[in-house]
């Protein structure tokens, strides 16, 4: 695509977590088709800031595609159309001069909108923490073969691993489940020996804590891999479940 396109914006405008929200429509002028989806906001910002009125506000940090901060559902997708991309990583080439485009934050009780496009998202974290780290004792580094680990096992975890945390999970999820999220982050230490020993306490420990923080139930409808911009598999959430069982069990045993 060459030269420029004008772009229809209609942003999901709110003071506060508490104030109404509604749909404000701008227009995005000469924008570069080679421009990233943030990029084209701070275009649109830059005019209002420049006719005195209030800048659209969304969460950014990185724009490498790797923090998580970024996300908004665009059209009705998290991240928008494009597959395995974050919105920092969308660019404008995806769409056509004259489009209408529809740009709302995640949706999700327990996702309260801060302002504008920027939703709290601290309910990850807090359900991480709660899964705590692998307690090891500290002191000169283990040699590397002590506990070999099969090179399948390790590419499996390290697709876990890949988890952002950015919530496109939850945003895309009918239930506003955070399981693609929790089951990521639960298998990437159950599947290696390190993570074994306090793999019950963990799974246990962050389920709780995801229902404690008012995320929905998986339905198992796959919106969620659909849309991680790191596409990851949903196989995870079946380990998780597995893990969770026997934990379970092995506590009712105790």
């Amino acid at each position: 695509m060459t030269g420029t396109m004008n772009l229809t914006l209609l942003v999901w405008r709110q003071a506060g977590t508490s104030d109404k929200g509604r749909l404000v429509s701008y227009e995005a002028r000469d924008i570069s088709p080679d421009m990233s989806f943030l990029e084209m906001l701070d275009v649109v910002n830059e005019g209002l800031t420049q006719k005195g009125e209030e800048p659209i506000a969304f969460d950014h940090d990185c724009r490498e595609g790797i923090c998580g901060m970024c996300g908004a559902v665009v059209n009705g997708r998290a991240h928008g159309a494009e597959k395995g991309t974050t919105l920092c990583q969308l660019h404008m080439r995806h769409f056509s001069d004259g489009d209408v485009i529809y740009i709302e934050p995640w949706r999700s009780r327990a996702f309260p909108v801060v302002k504008d496009l920027v939703v709290d998202r601290s309910a990850l974290d807090r359900i991480f923490m709660a899964g705590g780290y692998i307690s090891v004792n500290t002191g000169q580094a283990p040699e590397a073969n002590t506990i070999p680990v099969p090179p399948e096992k390790a590419e499996t975890a390290m697709d876990a691993a890949a988890c952002i945390g950015c919530g496109a999970c939850v945003a895309a999820c009918p239930n506003a489940s955070a399981m693609l999220f929790v089951c990521a982050k639960v298998s990437q230490l159950a599947i290696l020996p390190q993570g074994r020993p306090e793999a019950a306490r963990r799974v246990l420990a962050m389920i709780r804590k995801m229902d404690e923080e008012k995320f929905g139930n998986c339905g198992n409808e796959r919106e969620c891999e659909a849309e991680c911009p790191k596409e990851i598999s949903i196989s995870h959430i079946a380990r998780a479940n597995r893990e969770y069982i026997k934990a379970v069990l092995g506590s009712r045993e105790k």
